[in-house]
């Protein structure tokens, strides 16, 4: 009999972070060892089931951080450690990390687009042999919507790490204040070899960021971005991921710009 694709299997929730008011962070157990930028479906059965970027990769584990945002999510975030999700995957394409080797990398992220993006920048931190150079770029609508704040600390100490909010409150000391476009002009142009670019977060957002970096005459086939938010079966059957003739979850997620600009549904 063959194997039904569509099945999840459910994994045991080793530890529960709270990173915002609407978005935690969910340590499972798997032994799976996705590509970064990959997803996988987060279900509880007889309730439904969503694409979910991974957002930490460990020995024996997997983090998926998850905003409540309907049924499935609000009944995720009940969950607590010791109960089951379940999942299927990986799904998708990933970042092309061999390609990064040697390079200057830049990562920016915007909100909740840096949960993808994590792995990403922790493997860079612990390996880095793995890229020239990095500078990242992070933005987010508030001090209150900042995710991985000790992450964020750690990178700060061997990278050039900016850190902007949209808009101040009492609760924000840092010194960037505006959207993460108009910081985009103050990463230095790079006098290696090749210059990738990784930007993920709202489509508006890594459209501006990409022009930006385009005008600054970065290639468009060197910046990649996550179509994530088009995410749907993870297996290209369900056609809610459709443009033309790609499907995104399948295809993508991550995309050359050159590619991803014509994706217009």
């Amino acid at each position: 009999m063959c194997e039904n694709p569509y099945k999840p299997e459910p994994h045991r929730i080793l530890q529960v972070t709270r990173q915002t008011d609407i978005e935690y962070t969910f340590r499972v157990e798997s032994q799976a060892r996705p590509v970064f930028g990959q997803f996988f479906e987060v279900s509880i059965p007889r309730v439904g089931e969503a694409p979910i970027s991974v957002s930490g990769v460990g020995d024996g584990w997997l983090e998926f951080t998850i905003r409540s945002v309907g049924s499935l999510t609000g009944g995720v975030h009940e969950k607590r450690a010791g109960d089951m999700l379940f999942l299927r995957g990986p799904y998708g394409n990933g970042f092309p990390l061999d390609e990064f080797k040697g390079q200057h990398l830049v990562v920016a992220a915007g909100g909740c687009g840096l949960s993808p993006v994590r792995p990403l920048l922790d493997y860079c931190f612990h390996h880095p042999e793995a890229v020239g150079q990095l500078d990242i770029l992070l933005g987010f609508k508030t001090a209150g919507d900042i995710l991985f704040r000790e992450d964020i600390q750690r990178w700060k100490t061997k990278f050039n790490t900016i850190l902007t909010v949209d808009k101040t409150c009492g609760c924000w000391d840092g010194e960037c204040v505006g959207l993460i476009t108009q910081y985009a002009k103050d990463i230095k142009l790079s006098e290696f070899p090749r210059m990738e670019i990784v930007i993920v977060g709202p489509p508006i957002m890594m459209k501006f960021t990409a022009e930006e970096f385009m005008n600054r005459g970065v290639p468009a086939e060197r910046i990649l971005v996550s179509m994530e938010r088009k995410m749907s079966c993870g297996l290209g059957k369900c056609g809610h991921c459709k443009i033309n003739d790609t499907y995104v979850c399948s295809d993508g997620p991550v995309y050359r710009y050159n590619k991803a600009i014509q994706l217009v549904d």
